[in-house]
């Protein structure tokens, strides 16, 4: 009989020549376990997905009410389902006024779908501005305002009136007129290997924006629920965008991803034509169980005060001569290396001692932090010494 890893390699896609390759028989809190036992302390949290940790008690519950009540019942946006209105409620308590609408998805690229094809709805416009190094999902709409010209060379003809530019280049921003629809950009670029913009230039941007008659989309699908220390990155920088996307630590381990904007502006999807944007699975009713539970979790237990101190912490203690920098915020940190080939090493030294590690799309030669929220100050300490450790090694 084939074990699941040879069965993993048989009928499951792959997506590079050299996986991790590391069964997982359960999760919970910050740790992964492997059918032997070990546990490792997971980094990465599903790639900014688990921001309360694994199987966090509250979220196990709102799924398992939900299941006994009712699993999906037709598409999105026809019957009134209590798991999506309450979510959708809640998300609007703690949003600004402008961002009262919320159109549920299935996850951050499909978030960035719905989002580019409202713009150029209520714009009436179609071009639509975005940055180098950027990432907003691979389906095609995304990957046309991927910043990276290797992973769009083998899927072309893309979206067409596409600019590009670079964070905190004020000059620029001329490239957005009247006859632009929207420029959409992460809050904090993620897979640029976390580059955060200047407080001046996001003000910047949104002043022309408002000249133009823009709309301004950010991207907060791995900054939003707590992880730089606010609930959403774009609080600390004191600009409000047009329309939000959100996913992956939404959801609390499950699947779900939104678009968030005005009333005004979401209401274009209703006519010409009616169904102007449609889901199947969008806002399923377990996700959004999930998602309100993971929501109340994070504002009854305020797990994102603390968030700066522990990245006081982490900054503390990654002191290495190979290390050439630490960037980020909060606890959505970049470990800057010099190769691929430090990274990779390193990365499998840490996984070997227990330390779950990884690198970043666009930024091959850094490694990412970005754990659970719930993290400890002992499980920083732990961490970080396995990835000095393993520095020191390679």
């Amino acid at each position: 009989m084939l074990s699941h890893k040879q069965l993993f390699l048989l009928n499951t896609a792959q997506t590079s020549d050299f996986p991790r390759l590391l069964e997982i028989e359960k999760a919970e809190g910050c740790y992964l376990y492997d059918p032997s036992g070990k546990k490792y302390l997971d980094l990465v949290s599903g790639f900014a997905v688990s921001n309360l940790g694994h199987r966090n008690p509250n979220v196990v519950k709102a799924i398992k009410d939900q299941v006994d009540k009712y699993l999906h019942v037709t598409v999105y946006g026809e019957y009134v389902q209590a798991p999506q209105v309450l979510f959708a409620q809640k998300l609007a308590s703690v949003l600004p006024q402008n961002l009262s609408s919320v159109y549920f998805t299935n996850s951050g690229a499909e978030a960035t779908e719905g989002a580019l094809k409202l713009a150029k709805k209520y714009t009436n416009r179609s071009h639509i501005v975005a940055f180098h190094h950027s990432y907003h999902g691979s389906t095609h709409g995304a990957l046309s305002v991927m910043g990276n010209e290797e992973y769009k060379q083998g899927y072309r003809p893309l979206l067409p009136d596409i600019s590009f530019t670079d964070i905190n280049t004020y000059a620029d921003l001329e490239i957005i007129t009247n006859q632009t629809a929207a420029v959409i950009l992460e809050t904090i670029q993620g897979e640029a290997g976390i580059r955060v913009p200047d407080k001046e230039y996001l003000q910047a941007l949104r002043k022309k924006c408002n000249e133009t008659g823009t709309l301004l989309i950010f991207d907060e699908i791995q900054t939003g629920f707590g992880r730089t220390g606010k609930m959403f990155a774009f609080e600390n920088f004191g600009v409000i965008p047009d329309i939000l996307l959100l996913a992956k630590g939404m959801g609390g381990g499950m699947p779900i991803g939104a678009f968030i904007s005005s009333k005004k502006i979401m209401d274009v999807l209703k006519d010409n034509p009616i169904l102007g944007h449609i889901t199947t699975f969008g806002g399923h009713p377990v996700s959004c169980a999930a998602g309100l539970a993971t929501l109340n979790t994070i504002i009854r237990e305020n797990l994102f005060a603390d968030v700066p101190e522990k990245e006081k912490l982490f900054r503390s203690l990654l002191i290495h001569p190979k290390i050439k920098e630490v960037r980020g915020m909060g606890l959505m940190l970049c470990i800057q290396l010099d190769s691929f080939k430090q990274v990779e090493a390193i990365s499998k030294k840490c996984v070997e001692n227990g330390v779950i590690i990884d690198w970043f799309l666009h930024c091959d030669t850094a490694m990412r932090i970005a754990p659970p929220l719930i993290i400890t100050n002992e499980e920083i300490e732990f961490s970080c010494k396995v990835i000095l450790d393993a520095i020191s090694g390679v």
